[in-house]
């Protein structure tokens, strides 16, 4: 099930809200839980039991952890530090064993085959879990910070339970520490504000996606449709702008829904992005792009290996595990390999020579960042290599083959979609979310907001490009 679509506008979230509002406060973990795995279940029958299972083993490891021997034959702090040692070692097994045999292992026994010229790895073909990347980080960061202290006492089943499969980021993030809804997990009190807010939030979100990640999709199929390769260079470059529209609108507008239905459960879910189009560098755009991604690799792999405390040269090795990590996070394939390696260089570039002078300058880091970003999209959007490489060939004016997509082509996309690339523009800015803030309860924010509302259901009955980018992650 995902939030664009009219079984959950209509009937889902209504039945849901109803249900979980009118119950006493003690019972609305369990209406989360069931309601998040029922959302869950829809369109994973079979998976929702993995999730149940990975759920039931992480609990008990995390219990295992606290657990006091009734008579310790040593000091007591160092039992319960090997306690803390095993169940974070079986569960860093458990979780990312799991995570590698439904999204790696075919990936690596390919590669094996191929080294080996025969096939003595075989293939699984299994279907990937929605979510299973995210849900896991989240089951992983509980368990990390059971082992460090930072929870002084484990979750009840109920609350870590609801925590892990809570449906508003269950399948696209944000990524949430247990630390940051731990009390609301306890108690929580759901006012009308809350709700009015969290439904504003939501359909911004569903604006942003179904009105500009969608639409502009479009673009980017039809230039993708022509084949990489054939292109003129100004078209090459319009579809690599439109795909950075597209999966900035899809996963922003996402995770606008996630925190407005978190607001209406009574929780705060965190923000997950920060206008990154308008950094000034690349180090910049991965401070404000999927923030919470950012901030788990860098506190659960980046500073533990020693972040840029060791010297250049080991700052740079723990640059390059991390980077290698977050692009096969996305996926396992070369270019996902690849993409995470282009930004390792930048980066690695950049905090080693001009990234400060361009965060520091006007004009230039901003026309430096984007110019780099769309590069870095193509590279994400496009899993075959030869198509990979010629297109990006297309947008330096290198061709294979005789341009059959011409400038002609180019003026047509433009008069066809010039209203919606200027929407784009606009809302990649800080602009339109001041206004938001400013002036949300205003009758005419409202107004707006009901026809954004109207008009996404429209499109949504018309059948239109509905994808979730990262629901593949």
């Amino acid at each position: 099930m995902v939030f664009s679509s009219l079984g959950f506008l209509f009937r889902f979230l209504p039945v849901f809200m109803l249900i979980y509002l009118i119950v006493p406060a003690r019972y609305r973990n369990i209406v989360l839980l069931a309601g998040s795995l029922l959302f869950y279940g829809v369109g994973e029958p079979f998976f929702v039991l993995l999730l149940i299972l990975s759920v039931i083993i992480n609990y008990a490891l995390s219990r295992y952890m606290f657990r006091k021997p009734a008579k310790p034959r040593q000091n007591l702090a160092k039992v319960m530090a090997g306690h803390r040692k095993t169940a974070l070692i079986a569960a860093l097994i458990i979780d990312f064993g799991i995570l590698f045999v439904f999204k790696y292992w075919d990936f690596s026994a390919g590669v094996i085959n191929s080294l080996t010229s025969r096939e003595s790895v075989p293939l699984l073909m299994l279907a990937l879990p929605l979510g299973i990347s995210f849900y896991t980080f989240q089951m992983v960061s509980y368990q990390i910070d059971c082992y460090r202290g930072t929870l002084k006492e484990p979750a009840g089943f109920l609350s870590f339970a609801a925590y892990v499969s809570m449906f508003p980021q269950l399948i696209a993030g944000p990524i949430v520490r247990y630390d940051e809804v731990a009390e609301r997990m306890e108690s929580r009190k759901i006012r009308i504000r809350d709700i009015e807010n969290g439904l504003k939030l939501f359909t911004a979100g569903l604006g942003l996606k179904v009105l500009l990640a969608n639409q502009i999709g479009t673009l980017w199929n039809t230039i993708m449709s022509a084949g990489p390769g054939s292109l003129h260079i100004t078209v090459a470059w319009l579809g690599a702008i439109a795909y950075s529209f597209q999966i900035y609108f899809d996963f922003w507008g996402y995770s606008v829904m996630a925190m407005g239905l978190g607001k209406m459960l009574g929780f705060r879910i965190p923000r997950n992005f920060d206008d990154p189009y308008v950094s000034k560098s690349i180090s910049e755009f991965w401070r404000r792009w999927h923030m919470t991604l950012g901030r788990w690799f860098r506190e659960y792999v980046y500073f533990p290996m020693g972040g840029s405390r060791k010297g250049r040269g080991r700052t740079i090795m723990n640059l390059f595990v991390v980077w290698a990590c977050t692009g096969l996070w996305h996926g396992a394939d070369w270019n996902f390999l690849l993409w995470g390696m282009v930004f390792f260089v930048i980066l690695t570039v950049e905090k080693n020579s001009y990234g400060r002078k361009l965060e520091q300058s006007g004009v230039i880091g901003h026309v430096y960042t984007l110019v780099m970003i769309p590069i870095t999209w193509v590279i994400f959007a496009i899993t075959d290599l030869r198509q990979l490489a010629a297109y990006l060939g297309n947008m330096f004016g290198i061709h294979r083959s005789a341009v059959m997509v011409s400038t002609l082509h180019l003026e047509r996309h433009l008069k066809q979609y010039w209203v919606l690339l200027i929407a784009c523009i606009l809302f990649a800015t800080p602009y339109p979310r001041q206004w938001y803030h400013k002036w949300k309860d205003r009758w005419f924010m409202v107004a707006a907001l009901l026809v954004i509302f109207w008009f996404s259901v429209h499109e949504i009955m018309v059948g239109s490009n509905n994808p979730f980018l990262y629901f593949r992650f």
